[in-house]
């Protein structure tokens, strides 16, 4: 076996890509380039789509939604492709969690990024289009009901890790992708802890304030 080829490499080389690709800050990058500034300096200071939204242009928070859960897709779906059989789900699941953390904590911003929804619906959608639809439906269920984007977010990804568990889980053995999904979940909760924290003292802004 080729030093390359050992799968300790693959694997590295697999953290590295993904979270370079996840860190990819689109949201920030396509609002510069239309001459809105920086979109840190708007609303929450995010730069996910929800923030982009909040500048106005509908058009730019869409195409960073597309292109954010996009960057989760081409992680797990090249991990697959770059790795041989045997490796191929520890490879995917591990693209899964770099690609979110990357997008969540990335280097070139001080490691003050997104949210990771978008990714984080990217990623469940390469590892499990079943998963990734039913977290999708989720979302906007959620949001639709409560009128809070941050709280249809929160709910599709507590059911994630539970929909691969049924999916992938072994006789109460976690497979890969279940504590992928598991291990995105609590990133992404982590991330939205100040949102957590006005849900439940009821100032969490609703859809269009």
């Amino acid at each position: 076996m080729n030093f390359i080829e050992s799968p300790a490499t693959l694997i590295g080389t697999v953290v590295i890509f993904s979270y370079l690709l996840g860190s990819i800050p689109f949201g920030l990058v396509l609002t510069a380039l239309s001459g809105g500034g920086d979109i840190r300096r708007i609303g929450s200071g995010n730069i996910g789509a929800t923030n982009v939204l909040r500048s106005g242009r509908k058009d730019l928070a869409a195409a960073t939604l597309a292109l954010d859960a996009l960057k989760g897709v081409l992680a797990v779906l090249i991990a697959w492709v770059m790795c041989p059989p045997e490796l191929a789900d520890r490879a995917t699941a591990t693209a899964a969690i770099f690609a979110v953390i990357g997008h969540c904590f990335p280097v070139w911003l001080a490691f003050k990024g997104g949210k990771g929804v978008a990714t984080g619906l990217g990623v469940v959608l390469a590892m499990s289009p079943l998963a990734g639809l039913a977290c999708c439906l989720i979302w906007l269920l959620g949001a639709k009901i409560t009128r809070i984007s941050s709280a249809g977010a929160l709910l599709a990804f507590a059911a994630m890790p539970v929909i691969l568990f049924f999916q992938y889980g072994h006789s109460f053995t976690i497979s890969e992708k279940p504590l992928a999904g598991a291990l995105v979940s609590l990133v992404i909760f982590i991330r939205h802890r100040e949102n957590i924290a006005r849900l439940f003292s009821g100032r969490e802004p609703r859809i269009g304030q």
